[in-house]
Protein backbone atom coordinates (compact mmCIF):
# COMPACT_ATOMS: atom_id res chain seq x y z
CA UNK A 1 0.00 0.00 0.00
CA UNK A 2 1.20 3.35 -0.34
CA UNK A 3 0.81 6.59 1.09
CA UNK A 4 -1.59 8.01 -1.66
CA UNK A 5 -4.16 5.72 -0.14
CA UNK A 6 -3.95 6.67 3.19
CA UNK A 7 -2.71 10.27 3.54
CA UNK A 8 -4.96 13.64 3.86
CA UNK A 9 -4.97 15.73 1.00
CA UNK A 10 -6.59 18.89 2.18
CA UNK A 11 -3.60 20.17 4.49
CA UNK A 12 -3.75 23.70 5.66
CA UNK A 13 -0.42 25.68 5.38
CA UNK A 14 1.01 29.05 5.57
CA UNK A 15 3.74 30.79 3.85
CA UNK A 16 7.07 31.49 4.70
CA UNK A 17 5.77 35.52 4.72
CA UNK A 18 3.14 34.87 6.63
CA UNK A 19 2.98 36.19 11.05
CA UNK A 20 3.50 33.09 13.45
CA UNK A 21 0.26 34.09 14.78
CA UNK A 22 -1.47 32.30 11.48
CA UNK A 23 0.18 29.39 11.87
CA UNK A 24 -0.56 29.59 15.86
CA UNK A 25 -4.67 30.07 14.84
CA UNK A 26 -4.34 27.09 12.30
CA UNK A 27 -3.04 24.95 14.63
CA UNK A 28 -5.45 25.76 17.03
CA UNK A 29 -8.51 25.31 14.44
CA UNK A 30 -6.82 22.27 13.33
CA UNK A 31 -5.96 20.56 16.64
CA UNK A 32 -2.53 20.08 15.30
CA UNK A 33 0.85 20.35 16.63
CA UNK A 34 2.47 21.57 13.12
CA UNK A 35 1.70 23.02 9.83
CA UNK A 36 3.55 22.97 6.45
CA UNK A 37 5.01 26.19 5.24
CA UNK A 38 4.99 26.45 1.08
CA UNK A 39 6.18 28.88 -1.19
CA UNK A 40 3.79 31.16 -3.50
CA UNK A 41 4.06 28.06 -6.15
CA UNK A 42 2.62 25.30 -3.15
CA UNK A 43 6.51 23.97 -3.17
CA UNK A 44 6.90 23.10 0.99
CA UNK A 45 9.35 25.08 2.44
CA UNK A 46 9.42 24.18 5.81
CA UNK A 47 7.45 22.94 8.68
CA UNK A 48 5.67 25.58 11.43
CA UNK A 49 5.89 23.13 14.79
CA UNK A 50 4.25 24.23 17.69
CA UNK A 51 7.82 23.58 19.55
CA UNK A 52 9.23 26.30 16.97
CA UNK A 53 6.75 28.73 17.90
CA UNK A 54 7.38 28.25 21.80
CA UNK A 55 11.57 27.57 21.81
CA UNK A 56 12.03 29.98 18.50
CA UNK A 57 9.09 32.94 19.69
CA UNK A 58 7.85 32.83 22.53
CA UNK A 59 11.14 32.07 25.12
CA UNK A 60 12.53 34.54 22.65
CA UNK A 61 9.64 37.30 22.96
CA UNK A 62 9.30 37.58 19.30
CA UNK A 63 5.60 39.64 18.50
CA UNK A 64 4.28 36.38 17.30
CA UNK A 65 1.51 38.69 15.05
CA UNK A 66 5.00 40.83 13.16
CA UNK A 67 7.40 37.96 12.95
CA UNK A 68 7.23 35.90 10.10
CA UNK A 69 6.74 32.04 9.39
CA UNK A 70 10.04 32.19 7.49
CA UNK A 71 11.85 33.41 10.53
CA UNK A 72 10.88 30.79 12.73
CA UNK A 73 9.84 27.51 10.84
CA UNK A 74 12.05 24.09 10.70
CA UNK A 75 13.60 24.64 7.35
CA UNK A 76 15.10 21.04 6.60
CA UNK A 77 11.80 19.01 6.34
CA UNK A 78 11.88 14.96 6.01
CA UNK A 79 9.32 14.18 3.36
CA UNK A 80 8.09 11.67 1.06
CA UNK A 81 6.18 11.15 -2.30
CA UNK A 82 2.80 9.87 -2.98
CA UNK A 83 3.79 6.72 -4.34
CA UNK A 84 5.97 5.59 -1.20
CA UNK A 85 5.43 2.37 0.25
CA UNK A 86 3.47 2.77 4.25
CA UNK A 87 6.34 0.50 5.40
CA UNK A 88 9.28 3.09 3.75
CA UNK A 89 6.99 5.90 5.40
CA UNK A 90 6.51 4.43 8.78
CA UNK A 91 10.00 3.36 9.08
CA UNK A 92 10.95 7.25 8.27
CA UNK A 93 8.53 8.42 10.91
CA UNK A 94 10.53 6.51 13.42
CA UNK A 95 14.08 7.16 12.45
CA UNK A 96 13.26 10.70 12.52
CA UNK A 97 11.05 10.93 15.55
CA UNK A 98 8.23 12.99 14.00
CA UNK A 99 4.48 12.32 13.79
CA UNK A 100 3.99 13.57 10.75
CA UNK A 101 5.24 13.47 7.02
CA UNK A 102 4.54 15.99 4.27
CA UNK A 103 3.86 14.68 0.81
CA UNK A 104 5.19 16.34 -2.16
CA UNK A 105 4.97 15.57 -6.23
CA UNK A 106 8.07 15.36 -7.88
CA UNK A 107 8.43 19.46 -8.13
CA UNK A 108 8.39 19.78 -4.23
CA UNK A 109 4.72 20.97 -4.12
CA UNK A 110 3.05 19.98 -1.12
CA UNK A 111 0.35 17.35 -2.14
CA UNK A 112 -1.05 15.80 1.06
CA UNK A 113 0.37 15.24 4.45
CA UNK A 114 0.45 11.24 6.72
CA UNK A 115 0.08 10.78 10.40
CA UNK A 116 1.08 8.06 12.41
CA UNK A 117 -2.79 7.70 12.49
CA UNK A 118 -3.04 7.02 9.45
CA UNK A 119 -0.96 4.10 9.01
CA UNK A 120 -3.54 2.64 11.55
CA UNK A 121 -6.01 2.48 8.68
CA UNK A 122 -5.62 -0.83 7.39
CA UNK A 123 -5.26 -3.59 9.93
CA UNK A 124 -2.25 -4.88 9.06
CA UNK A 125 -0.44 -1.98 9.50
CA UNK A 126 -1.99 -1.28 12.79
CA UNK A 127 0.88 -3.01 14.32
CA UNK A 128 3.54 -0.99 12.86
CA UNK A 129 2.35 1.94 13.30
CA UNK A 130 2.03 1.27 16.59
CA UNK A 131 5.89 0.43 17.16
CA UNK A 132 6.44 4.08 15.14
CA UNK A 133 4.69 5.82 17.77
CA UNK A 134 6.75 3.75 20.61
CA UNK A 135 10.16 4.82 18.73
CA UNK A 136 9.06 8.18 18.22
CA UNK A 137 8.39 8.54 21.82
CA UNK A 138 11.35 6.58 23.18
CA UNK A 139 13.71 8.22 20.68
CA UNK A 140 14.40 4.98 19.15
CA UNK A 141 15.64 4.26 15.43
CA UNK A 142 13.97 2.45 12.57
CA UNK A 143 11.69 -0.24 12.80
CA UNK A 144 12.95 -3.70 12.12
Amino acid sequence: MQIIEVMTRQVQTCQTNDPVEKAARIMESSDVGSVPVVDQDGRLTGIMTDRDIVLRGVAKNKDLRMTTCGELMTGEVKCCEPHTEIHEAANMLAQHQIRRLPVVDNQGRLVGICAIGDLAVRDIYINESGEALSRISRGAGTLQ
